[in-house]
């Protein structure tokens, strides 16, 4: 540590990621942002894929990517490995969110979130382990949620859908260890992101509805976007080549404590 406290230490200090390319889906805002910055602050070249990329900073290789779409992926993943020379990471975060029970969701809407939450992961995965194959520190992390471990209300078609995404996940691993790829995913609590913002502004009484979100944690706030880039990272590490097949929990303690609501 040259001397330095251990608490001196900041994100990119070790820059384990040099020589290391990334993609990150959904990478424009929140959460693919933040792990986005993160990876390239630790050295990684990274190429950000999303519906939108006129703001995407300029360090960034930004790549137009629709993941509902298979042709528009496999042109941007292609363009990606072209311009990089190979592909070592690939962050499956591109996601939309859904409320409603089981019977106030259409099937279209159904139809729409798989394409994008389930398919979108496989079609992404599907273009780029050709790639991956080539890589000696290949790693794959999907952005799951908590919804795929507990019940919550109004979330039928969402809750699915990231149910889909943690046993798709376990199965990648398996199907893909022998091959050197490590695929893991993160389970995020209620999270400070743009969709949730969404939420927020259309509630009839927005600071009664943060409130009630941000009691779903145990350590009673939202998530932030950081704090889960922070275990994407790490999840996509080098150095965490023994970590695959998990399920890292980004919750404040929502799936597993159990704690008073108001402890003394």
């Amino acid at each position: 540590m040259s001397g330095r406290d251990a608490n001196e230490v900041k994100p990119g200090d070790l820059k384990e990621f040099v020589g290391l390319r990334a993609l990150v889906t959904g990478g424009a805002s929140g959460i693919g942002l933040a792990a986005a910055e993160r990876l390239a602050a630790s050295g990684c070249r990274v190429a950000v894929l999303d519906l939108e990329v006129t703001d995407v900073d300029s360090h960034f290789l930004a790549e137009l990517c629709d993941v509902a779409n298979a042709e528009s992926v496999s042109r941007a993943v292609g363009r990606v490995v072209a311009e990089f020379g190979g592909l070592d990471i690939v962050i499956n975060n591109a996601g939309i969110g859904a409320q409603g029970t089981v019977e106030e969701n259409t099937d279209d809407e159904w139809r729409r979130v798989f394409e994008v939450n389930v398919y979108g992961v496989v079609r992404v995965t599907r273009s780029a382990l050709a790639h991956l194959r080539r890589s000696e520190h290949a790693a794959i992390v999907n952005t799951c949620s908590v919804a795929a471990e507990v019940g919550l209300p109004r979330r039928a078609l969402y809750s699915a859908t990231k149910g889909a995404v943690l046993a798709l996940t376990r199965a990648m691993a398996a199907d893909h260890l022998a091959e050197g790829i490590r695929v893991n995913c993160v389970n995020p609590g209620t999270a400070d992101t743009p969709w949730v913002q969404r939420l927020l502004g259309q509630a009839a009484d927005p600071d009664a509805e943060l409130k009630a979100l941000s009691a779903r944690q145990p350590h009673r706030r939202l998530v932030t976007a950081q704090e889960i880039a922070g275990a994407i990272v790490y999840l996509a590490s080098p150095l965490s080549g023994s970590t695959t097949g998990i399920a890292l929990n980004v919750d404040g303690g929502l799936v597993g404590l159990r704690v008073p609501q108001n402890p003394a």
